[in-house]
């Protein structure tokens, strides 16, 4: 939090940070002595980027080195969804053996429509394997890799709007933006297909969480899963703690013991490399 960070900062000549609040409090606490903010991570959002930029203090960070296992987590939550993995396993727990050969059980995802907004390189690891399944891809992205999805066999969406229309499935890796904030609400859950899937990989605010919790209570969506939440930790009675046929994971797509390797290996030679004059930086704000 910015109140402990507050506590800790001092006569730094860096930062490196995680999922650390370094508000323009923070940073002013450690000037004039701070050097470089190096990012455990891609995400900024506890940054105040643009006031490190002001101060010309680059902000280094990681991307490239998550992607790989965000998009297998996305998959996972496809196929457990779609094949009723987790329900099925809970009932088996509680005693409940419904033999598939009795009632069958969930969908194939082969033939089905993926629709991804944001086909950065989260979005073109999922778009990959989804095609490995069989499935039919449609993408939206502001800047589209044509030649990507040529060579994929990957669809390009006009916009957001007519992706999710079509899907079957929709996989969300777009950032937080006032245009993807709420894309995902009751107006445009109406415009969806029945029984569409959704999984958020994403940022939390990215889906209203009530609206798509009445949704799936109605059976308009059939299922959802997320790896994100408008509020982490959440509320005991957050609306989609207890939706039917959802699943939540606790922001741990992107940290397996491989990722996390990546990270530290990519956020410390940042680190070393702005001291001693090397070439291989990753800065998100320009200013080396």
């Amino acid at each position: 939090s910015e109140e402990r960070m507050l506590e800790l900062a001092g006569d730094f000549d860096a930062f490196l940070c995680g999922d650390d609040a370094l508000t323009q409090a923070v940073i002013d606490k450690c000037l004039p002595r701070l050097q470089c903010i190096s990012k455990y991570g891609i995400g900024l959002d506890k940054i105040d980027v643009a006031y490190a930029t002001e101060k010309k203090i680059p902000v280094l960070f990681t991307p490239g080195v998550n992607h790989t296992t965000v998009a297998e987590h996305a998959i996972g939550f496809m196929l457990s969804l779609s094949k009723k993995i987790q329900s099925n396993a809970n009932d088996v727990r509680d005693g409940k053996w419904v033999a598939g050969w009795k009632k069958p059980v969930g969908n194939e995802i082969m033939g089905k429509t993926l629709g991804i907004i944001g086909m950065g390189r989260i979005g073109k690891e999922v778009a990959t394997r989804a095609r490995a399944f069989g499935m039919e891809v449609i993408a939206f992205n502001r800047t589209f890799d044509k030649e990507f999805a040529a060579q994929h066999g990957i669809q390009q969406g006009a916009s957001a709007q007519e992706v999710i229309e079509a899907a079957d499935i929709i996989s969300l890796h777009c950032a937080l933006t006032p245009e993807t904030k709420y894309l995902i609400d009751a107006e445009q859950i109406e415009r969806l297909k029945d029984g569409v899937t959704i999984i958020n990989c994403a940022r939390g605010e990215v889906v209203h969480s009530g609206d798509v919790a009445a949704a799936l209570a109605s059976g308009k969506i059939a299922g959802f899963a997320a790896d994100v939440l408008d509020a982490e930790p959440p509320a005991a009675d957050h609306p989609l703690l207890n939706a039917p046929n959802s699943i939540i994971t606790a922001h741990i797509a992107s940290r397996t013991h491989e990722s996390v390797q990546r990270q530290a290996n990519r956020s410390l030679n940042n680190l070393i490399n702005f001291f001693e004059g090397g070439d291989d930086i990753l800065c998100a704000n320009g200013v080396i």
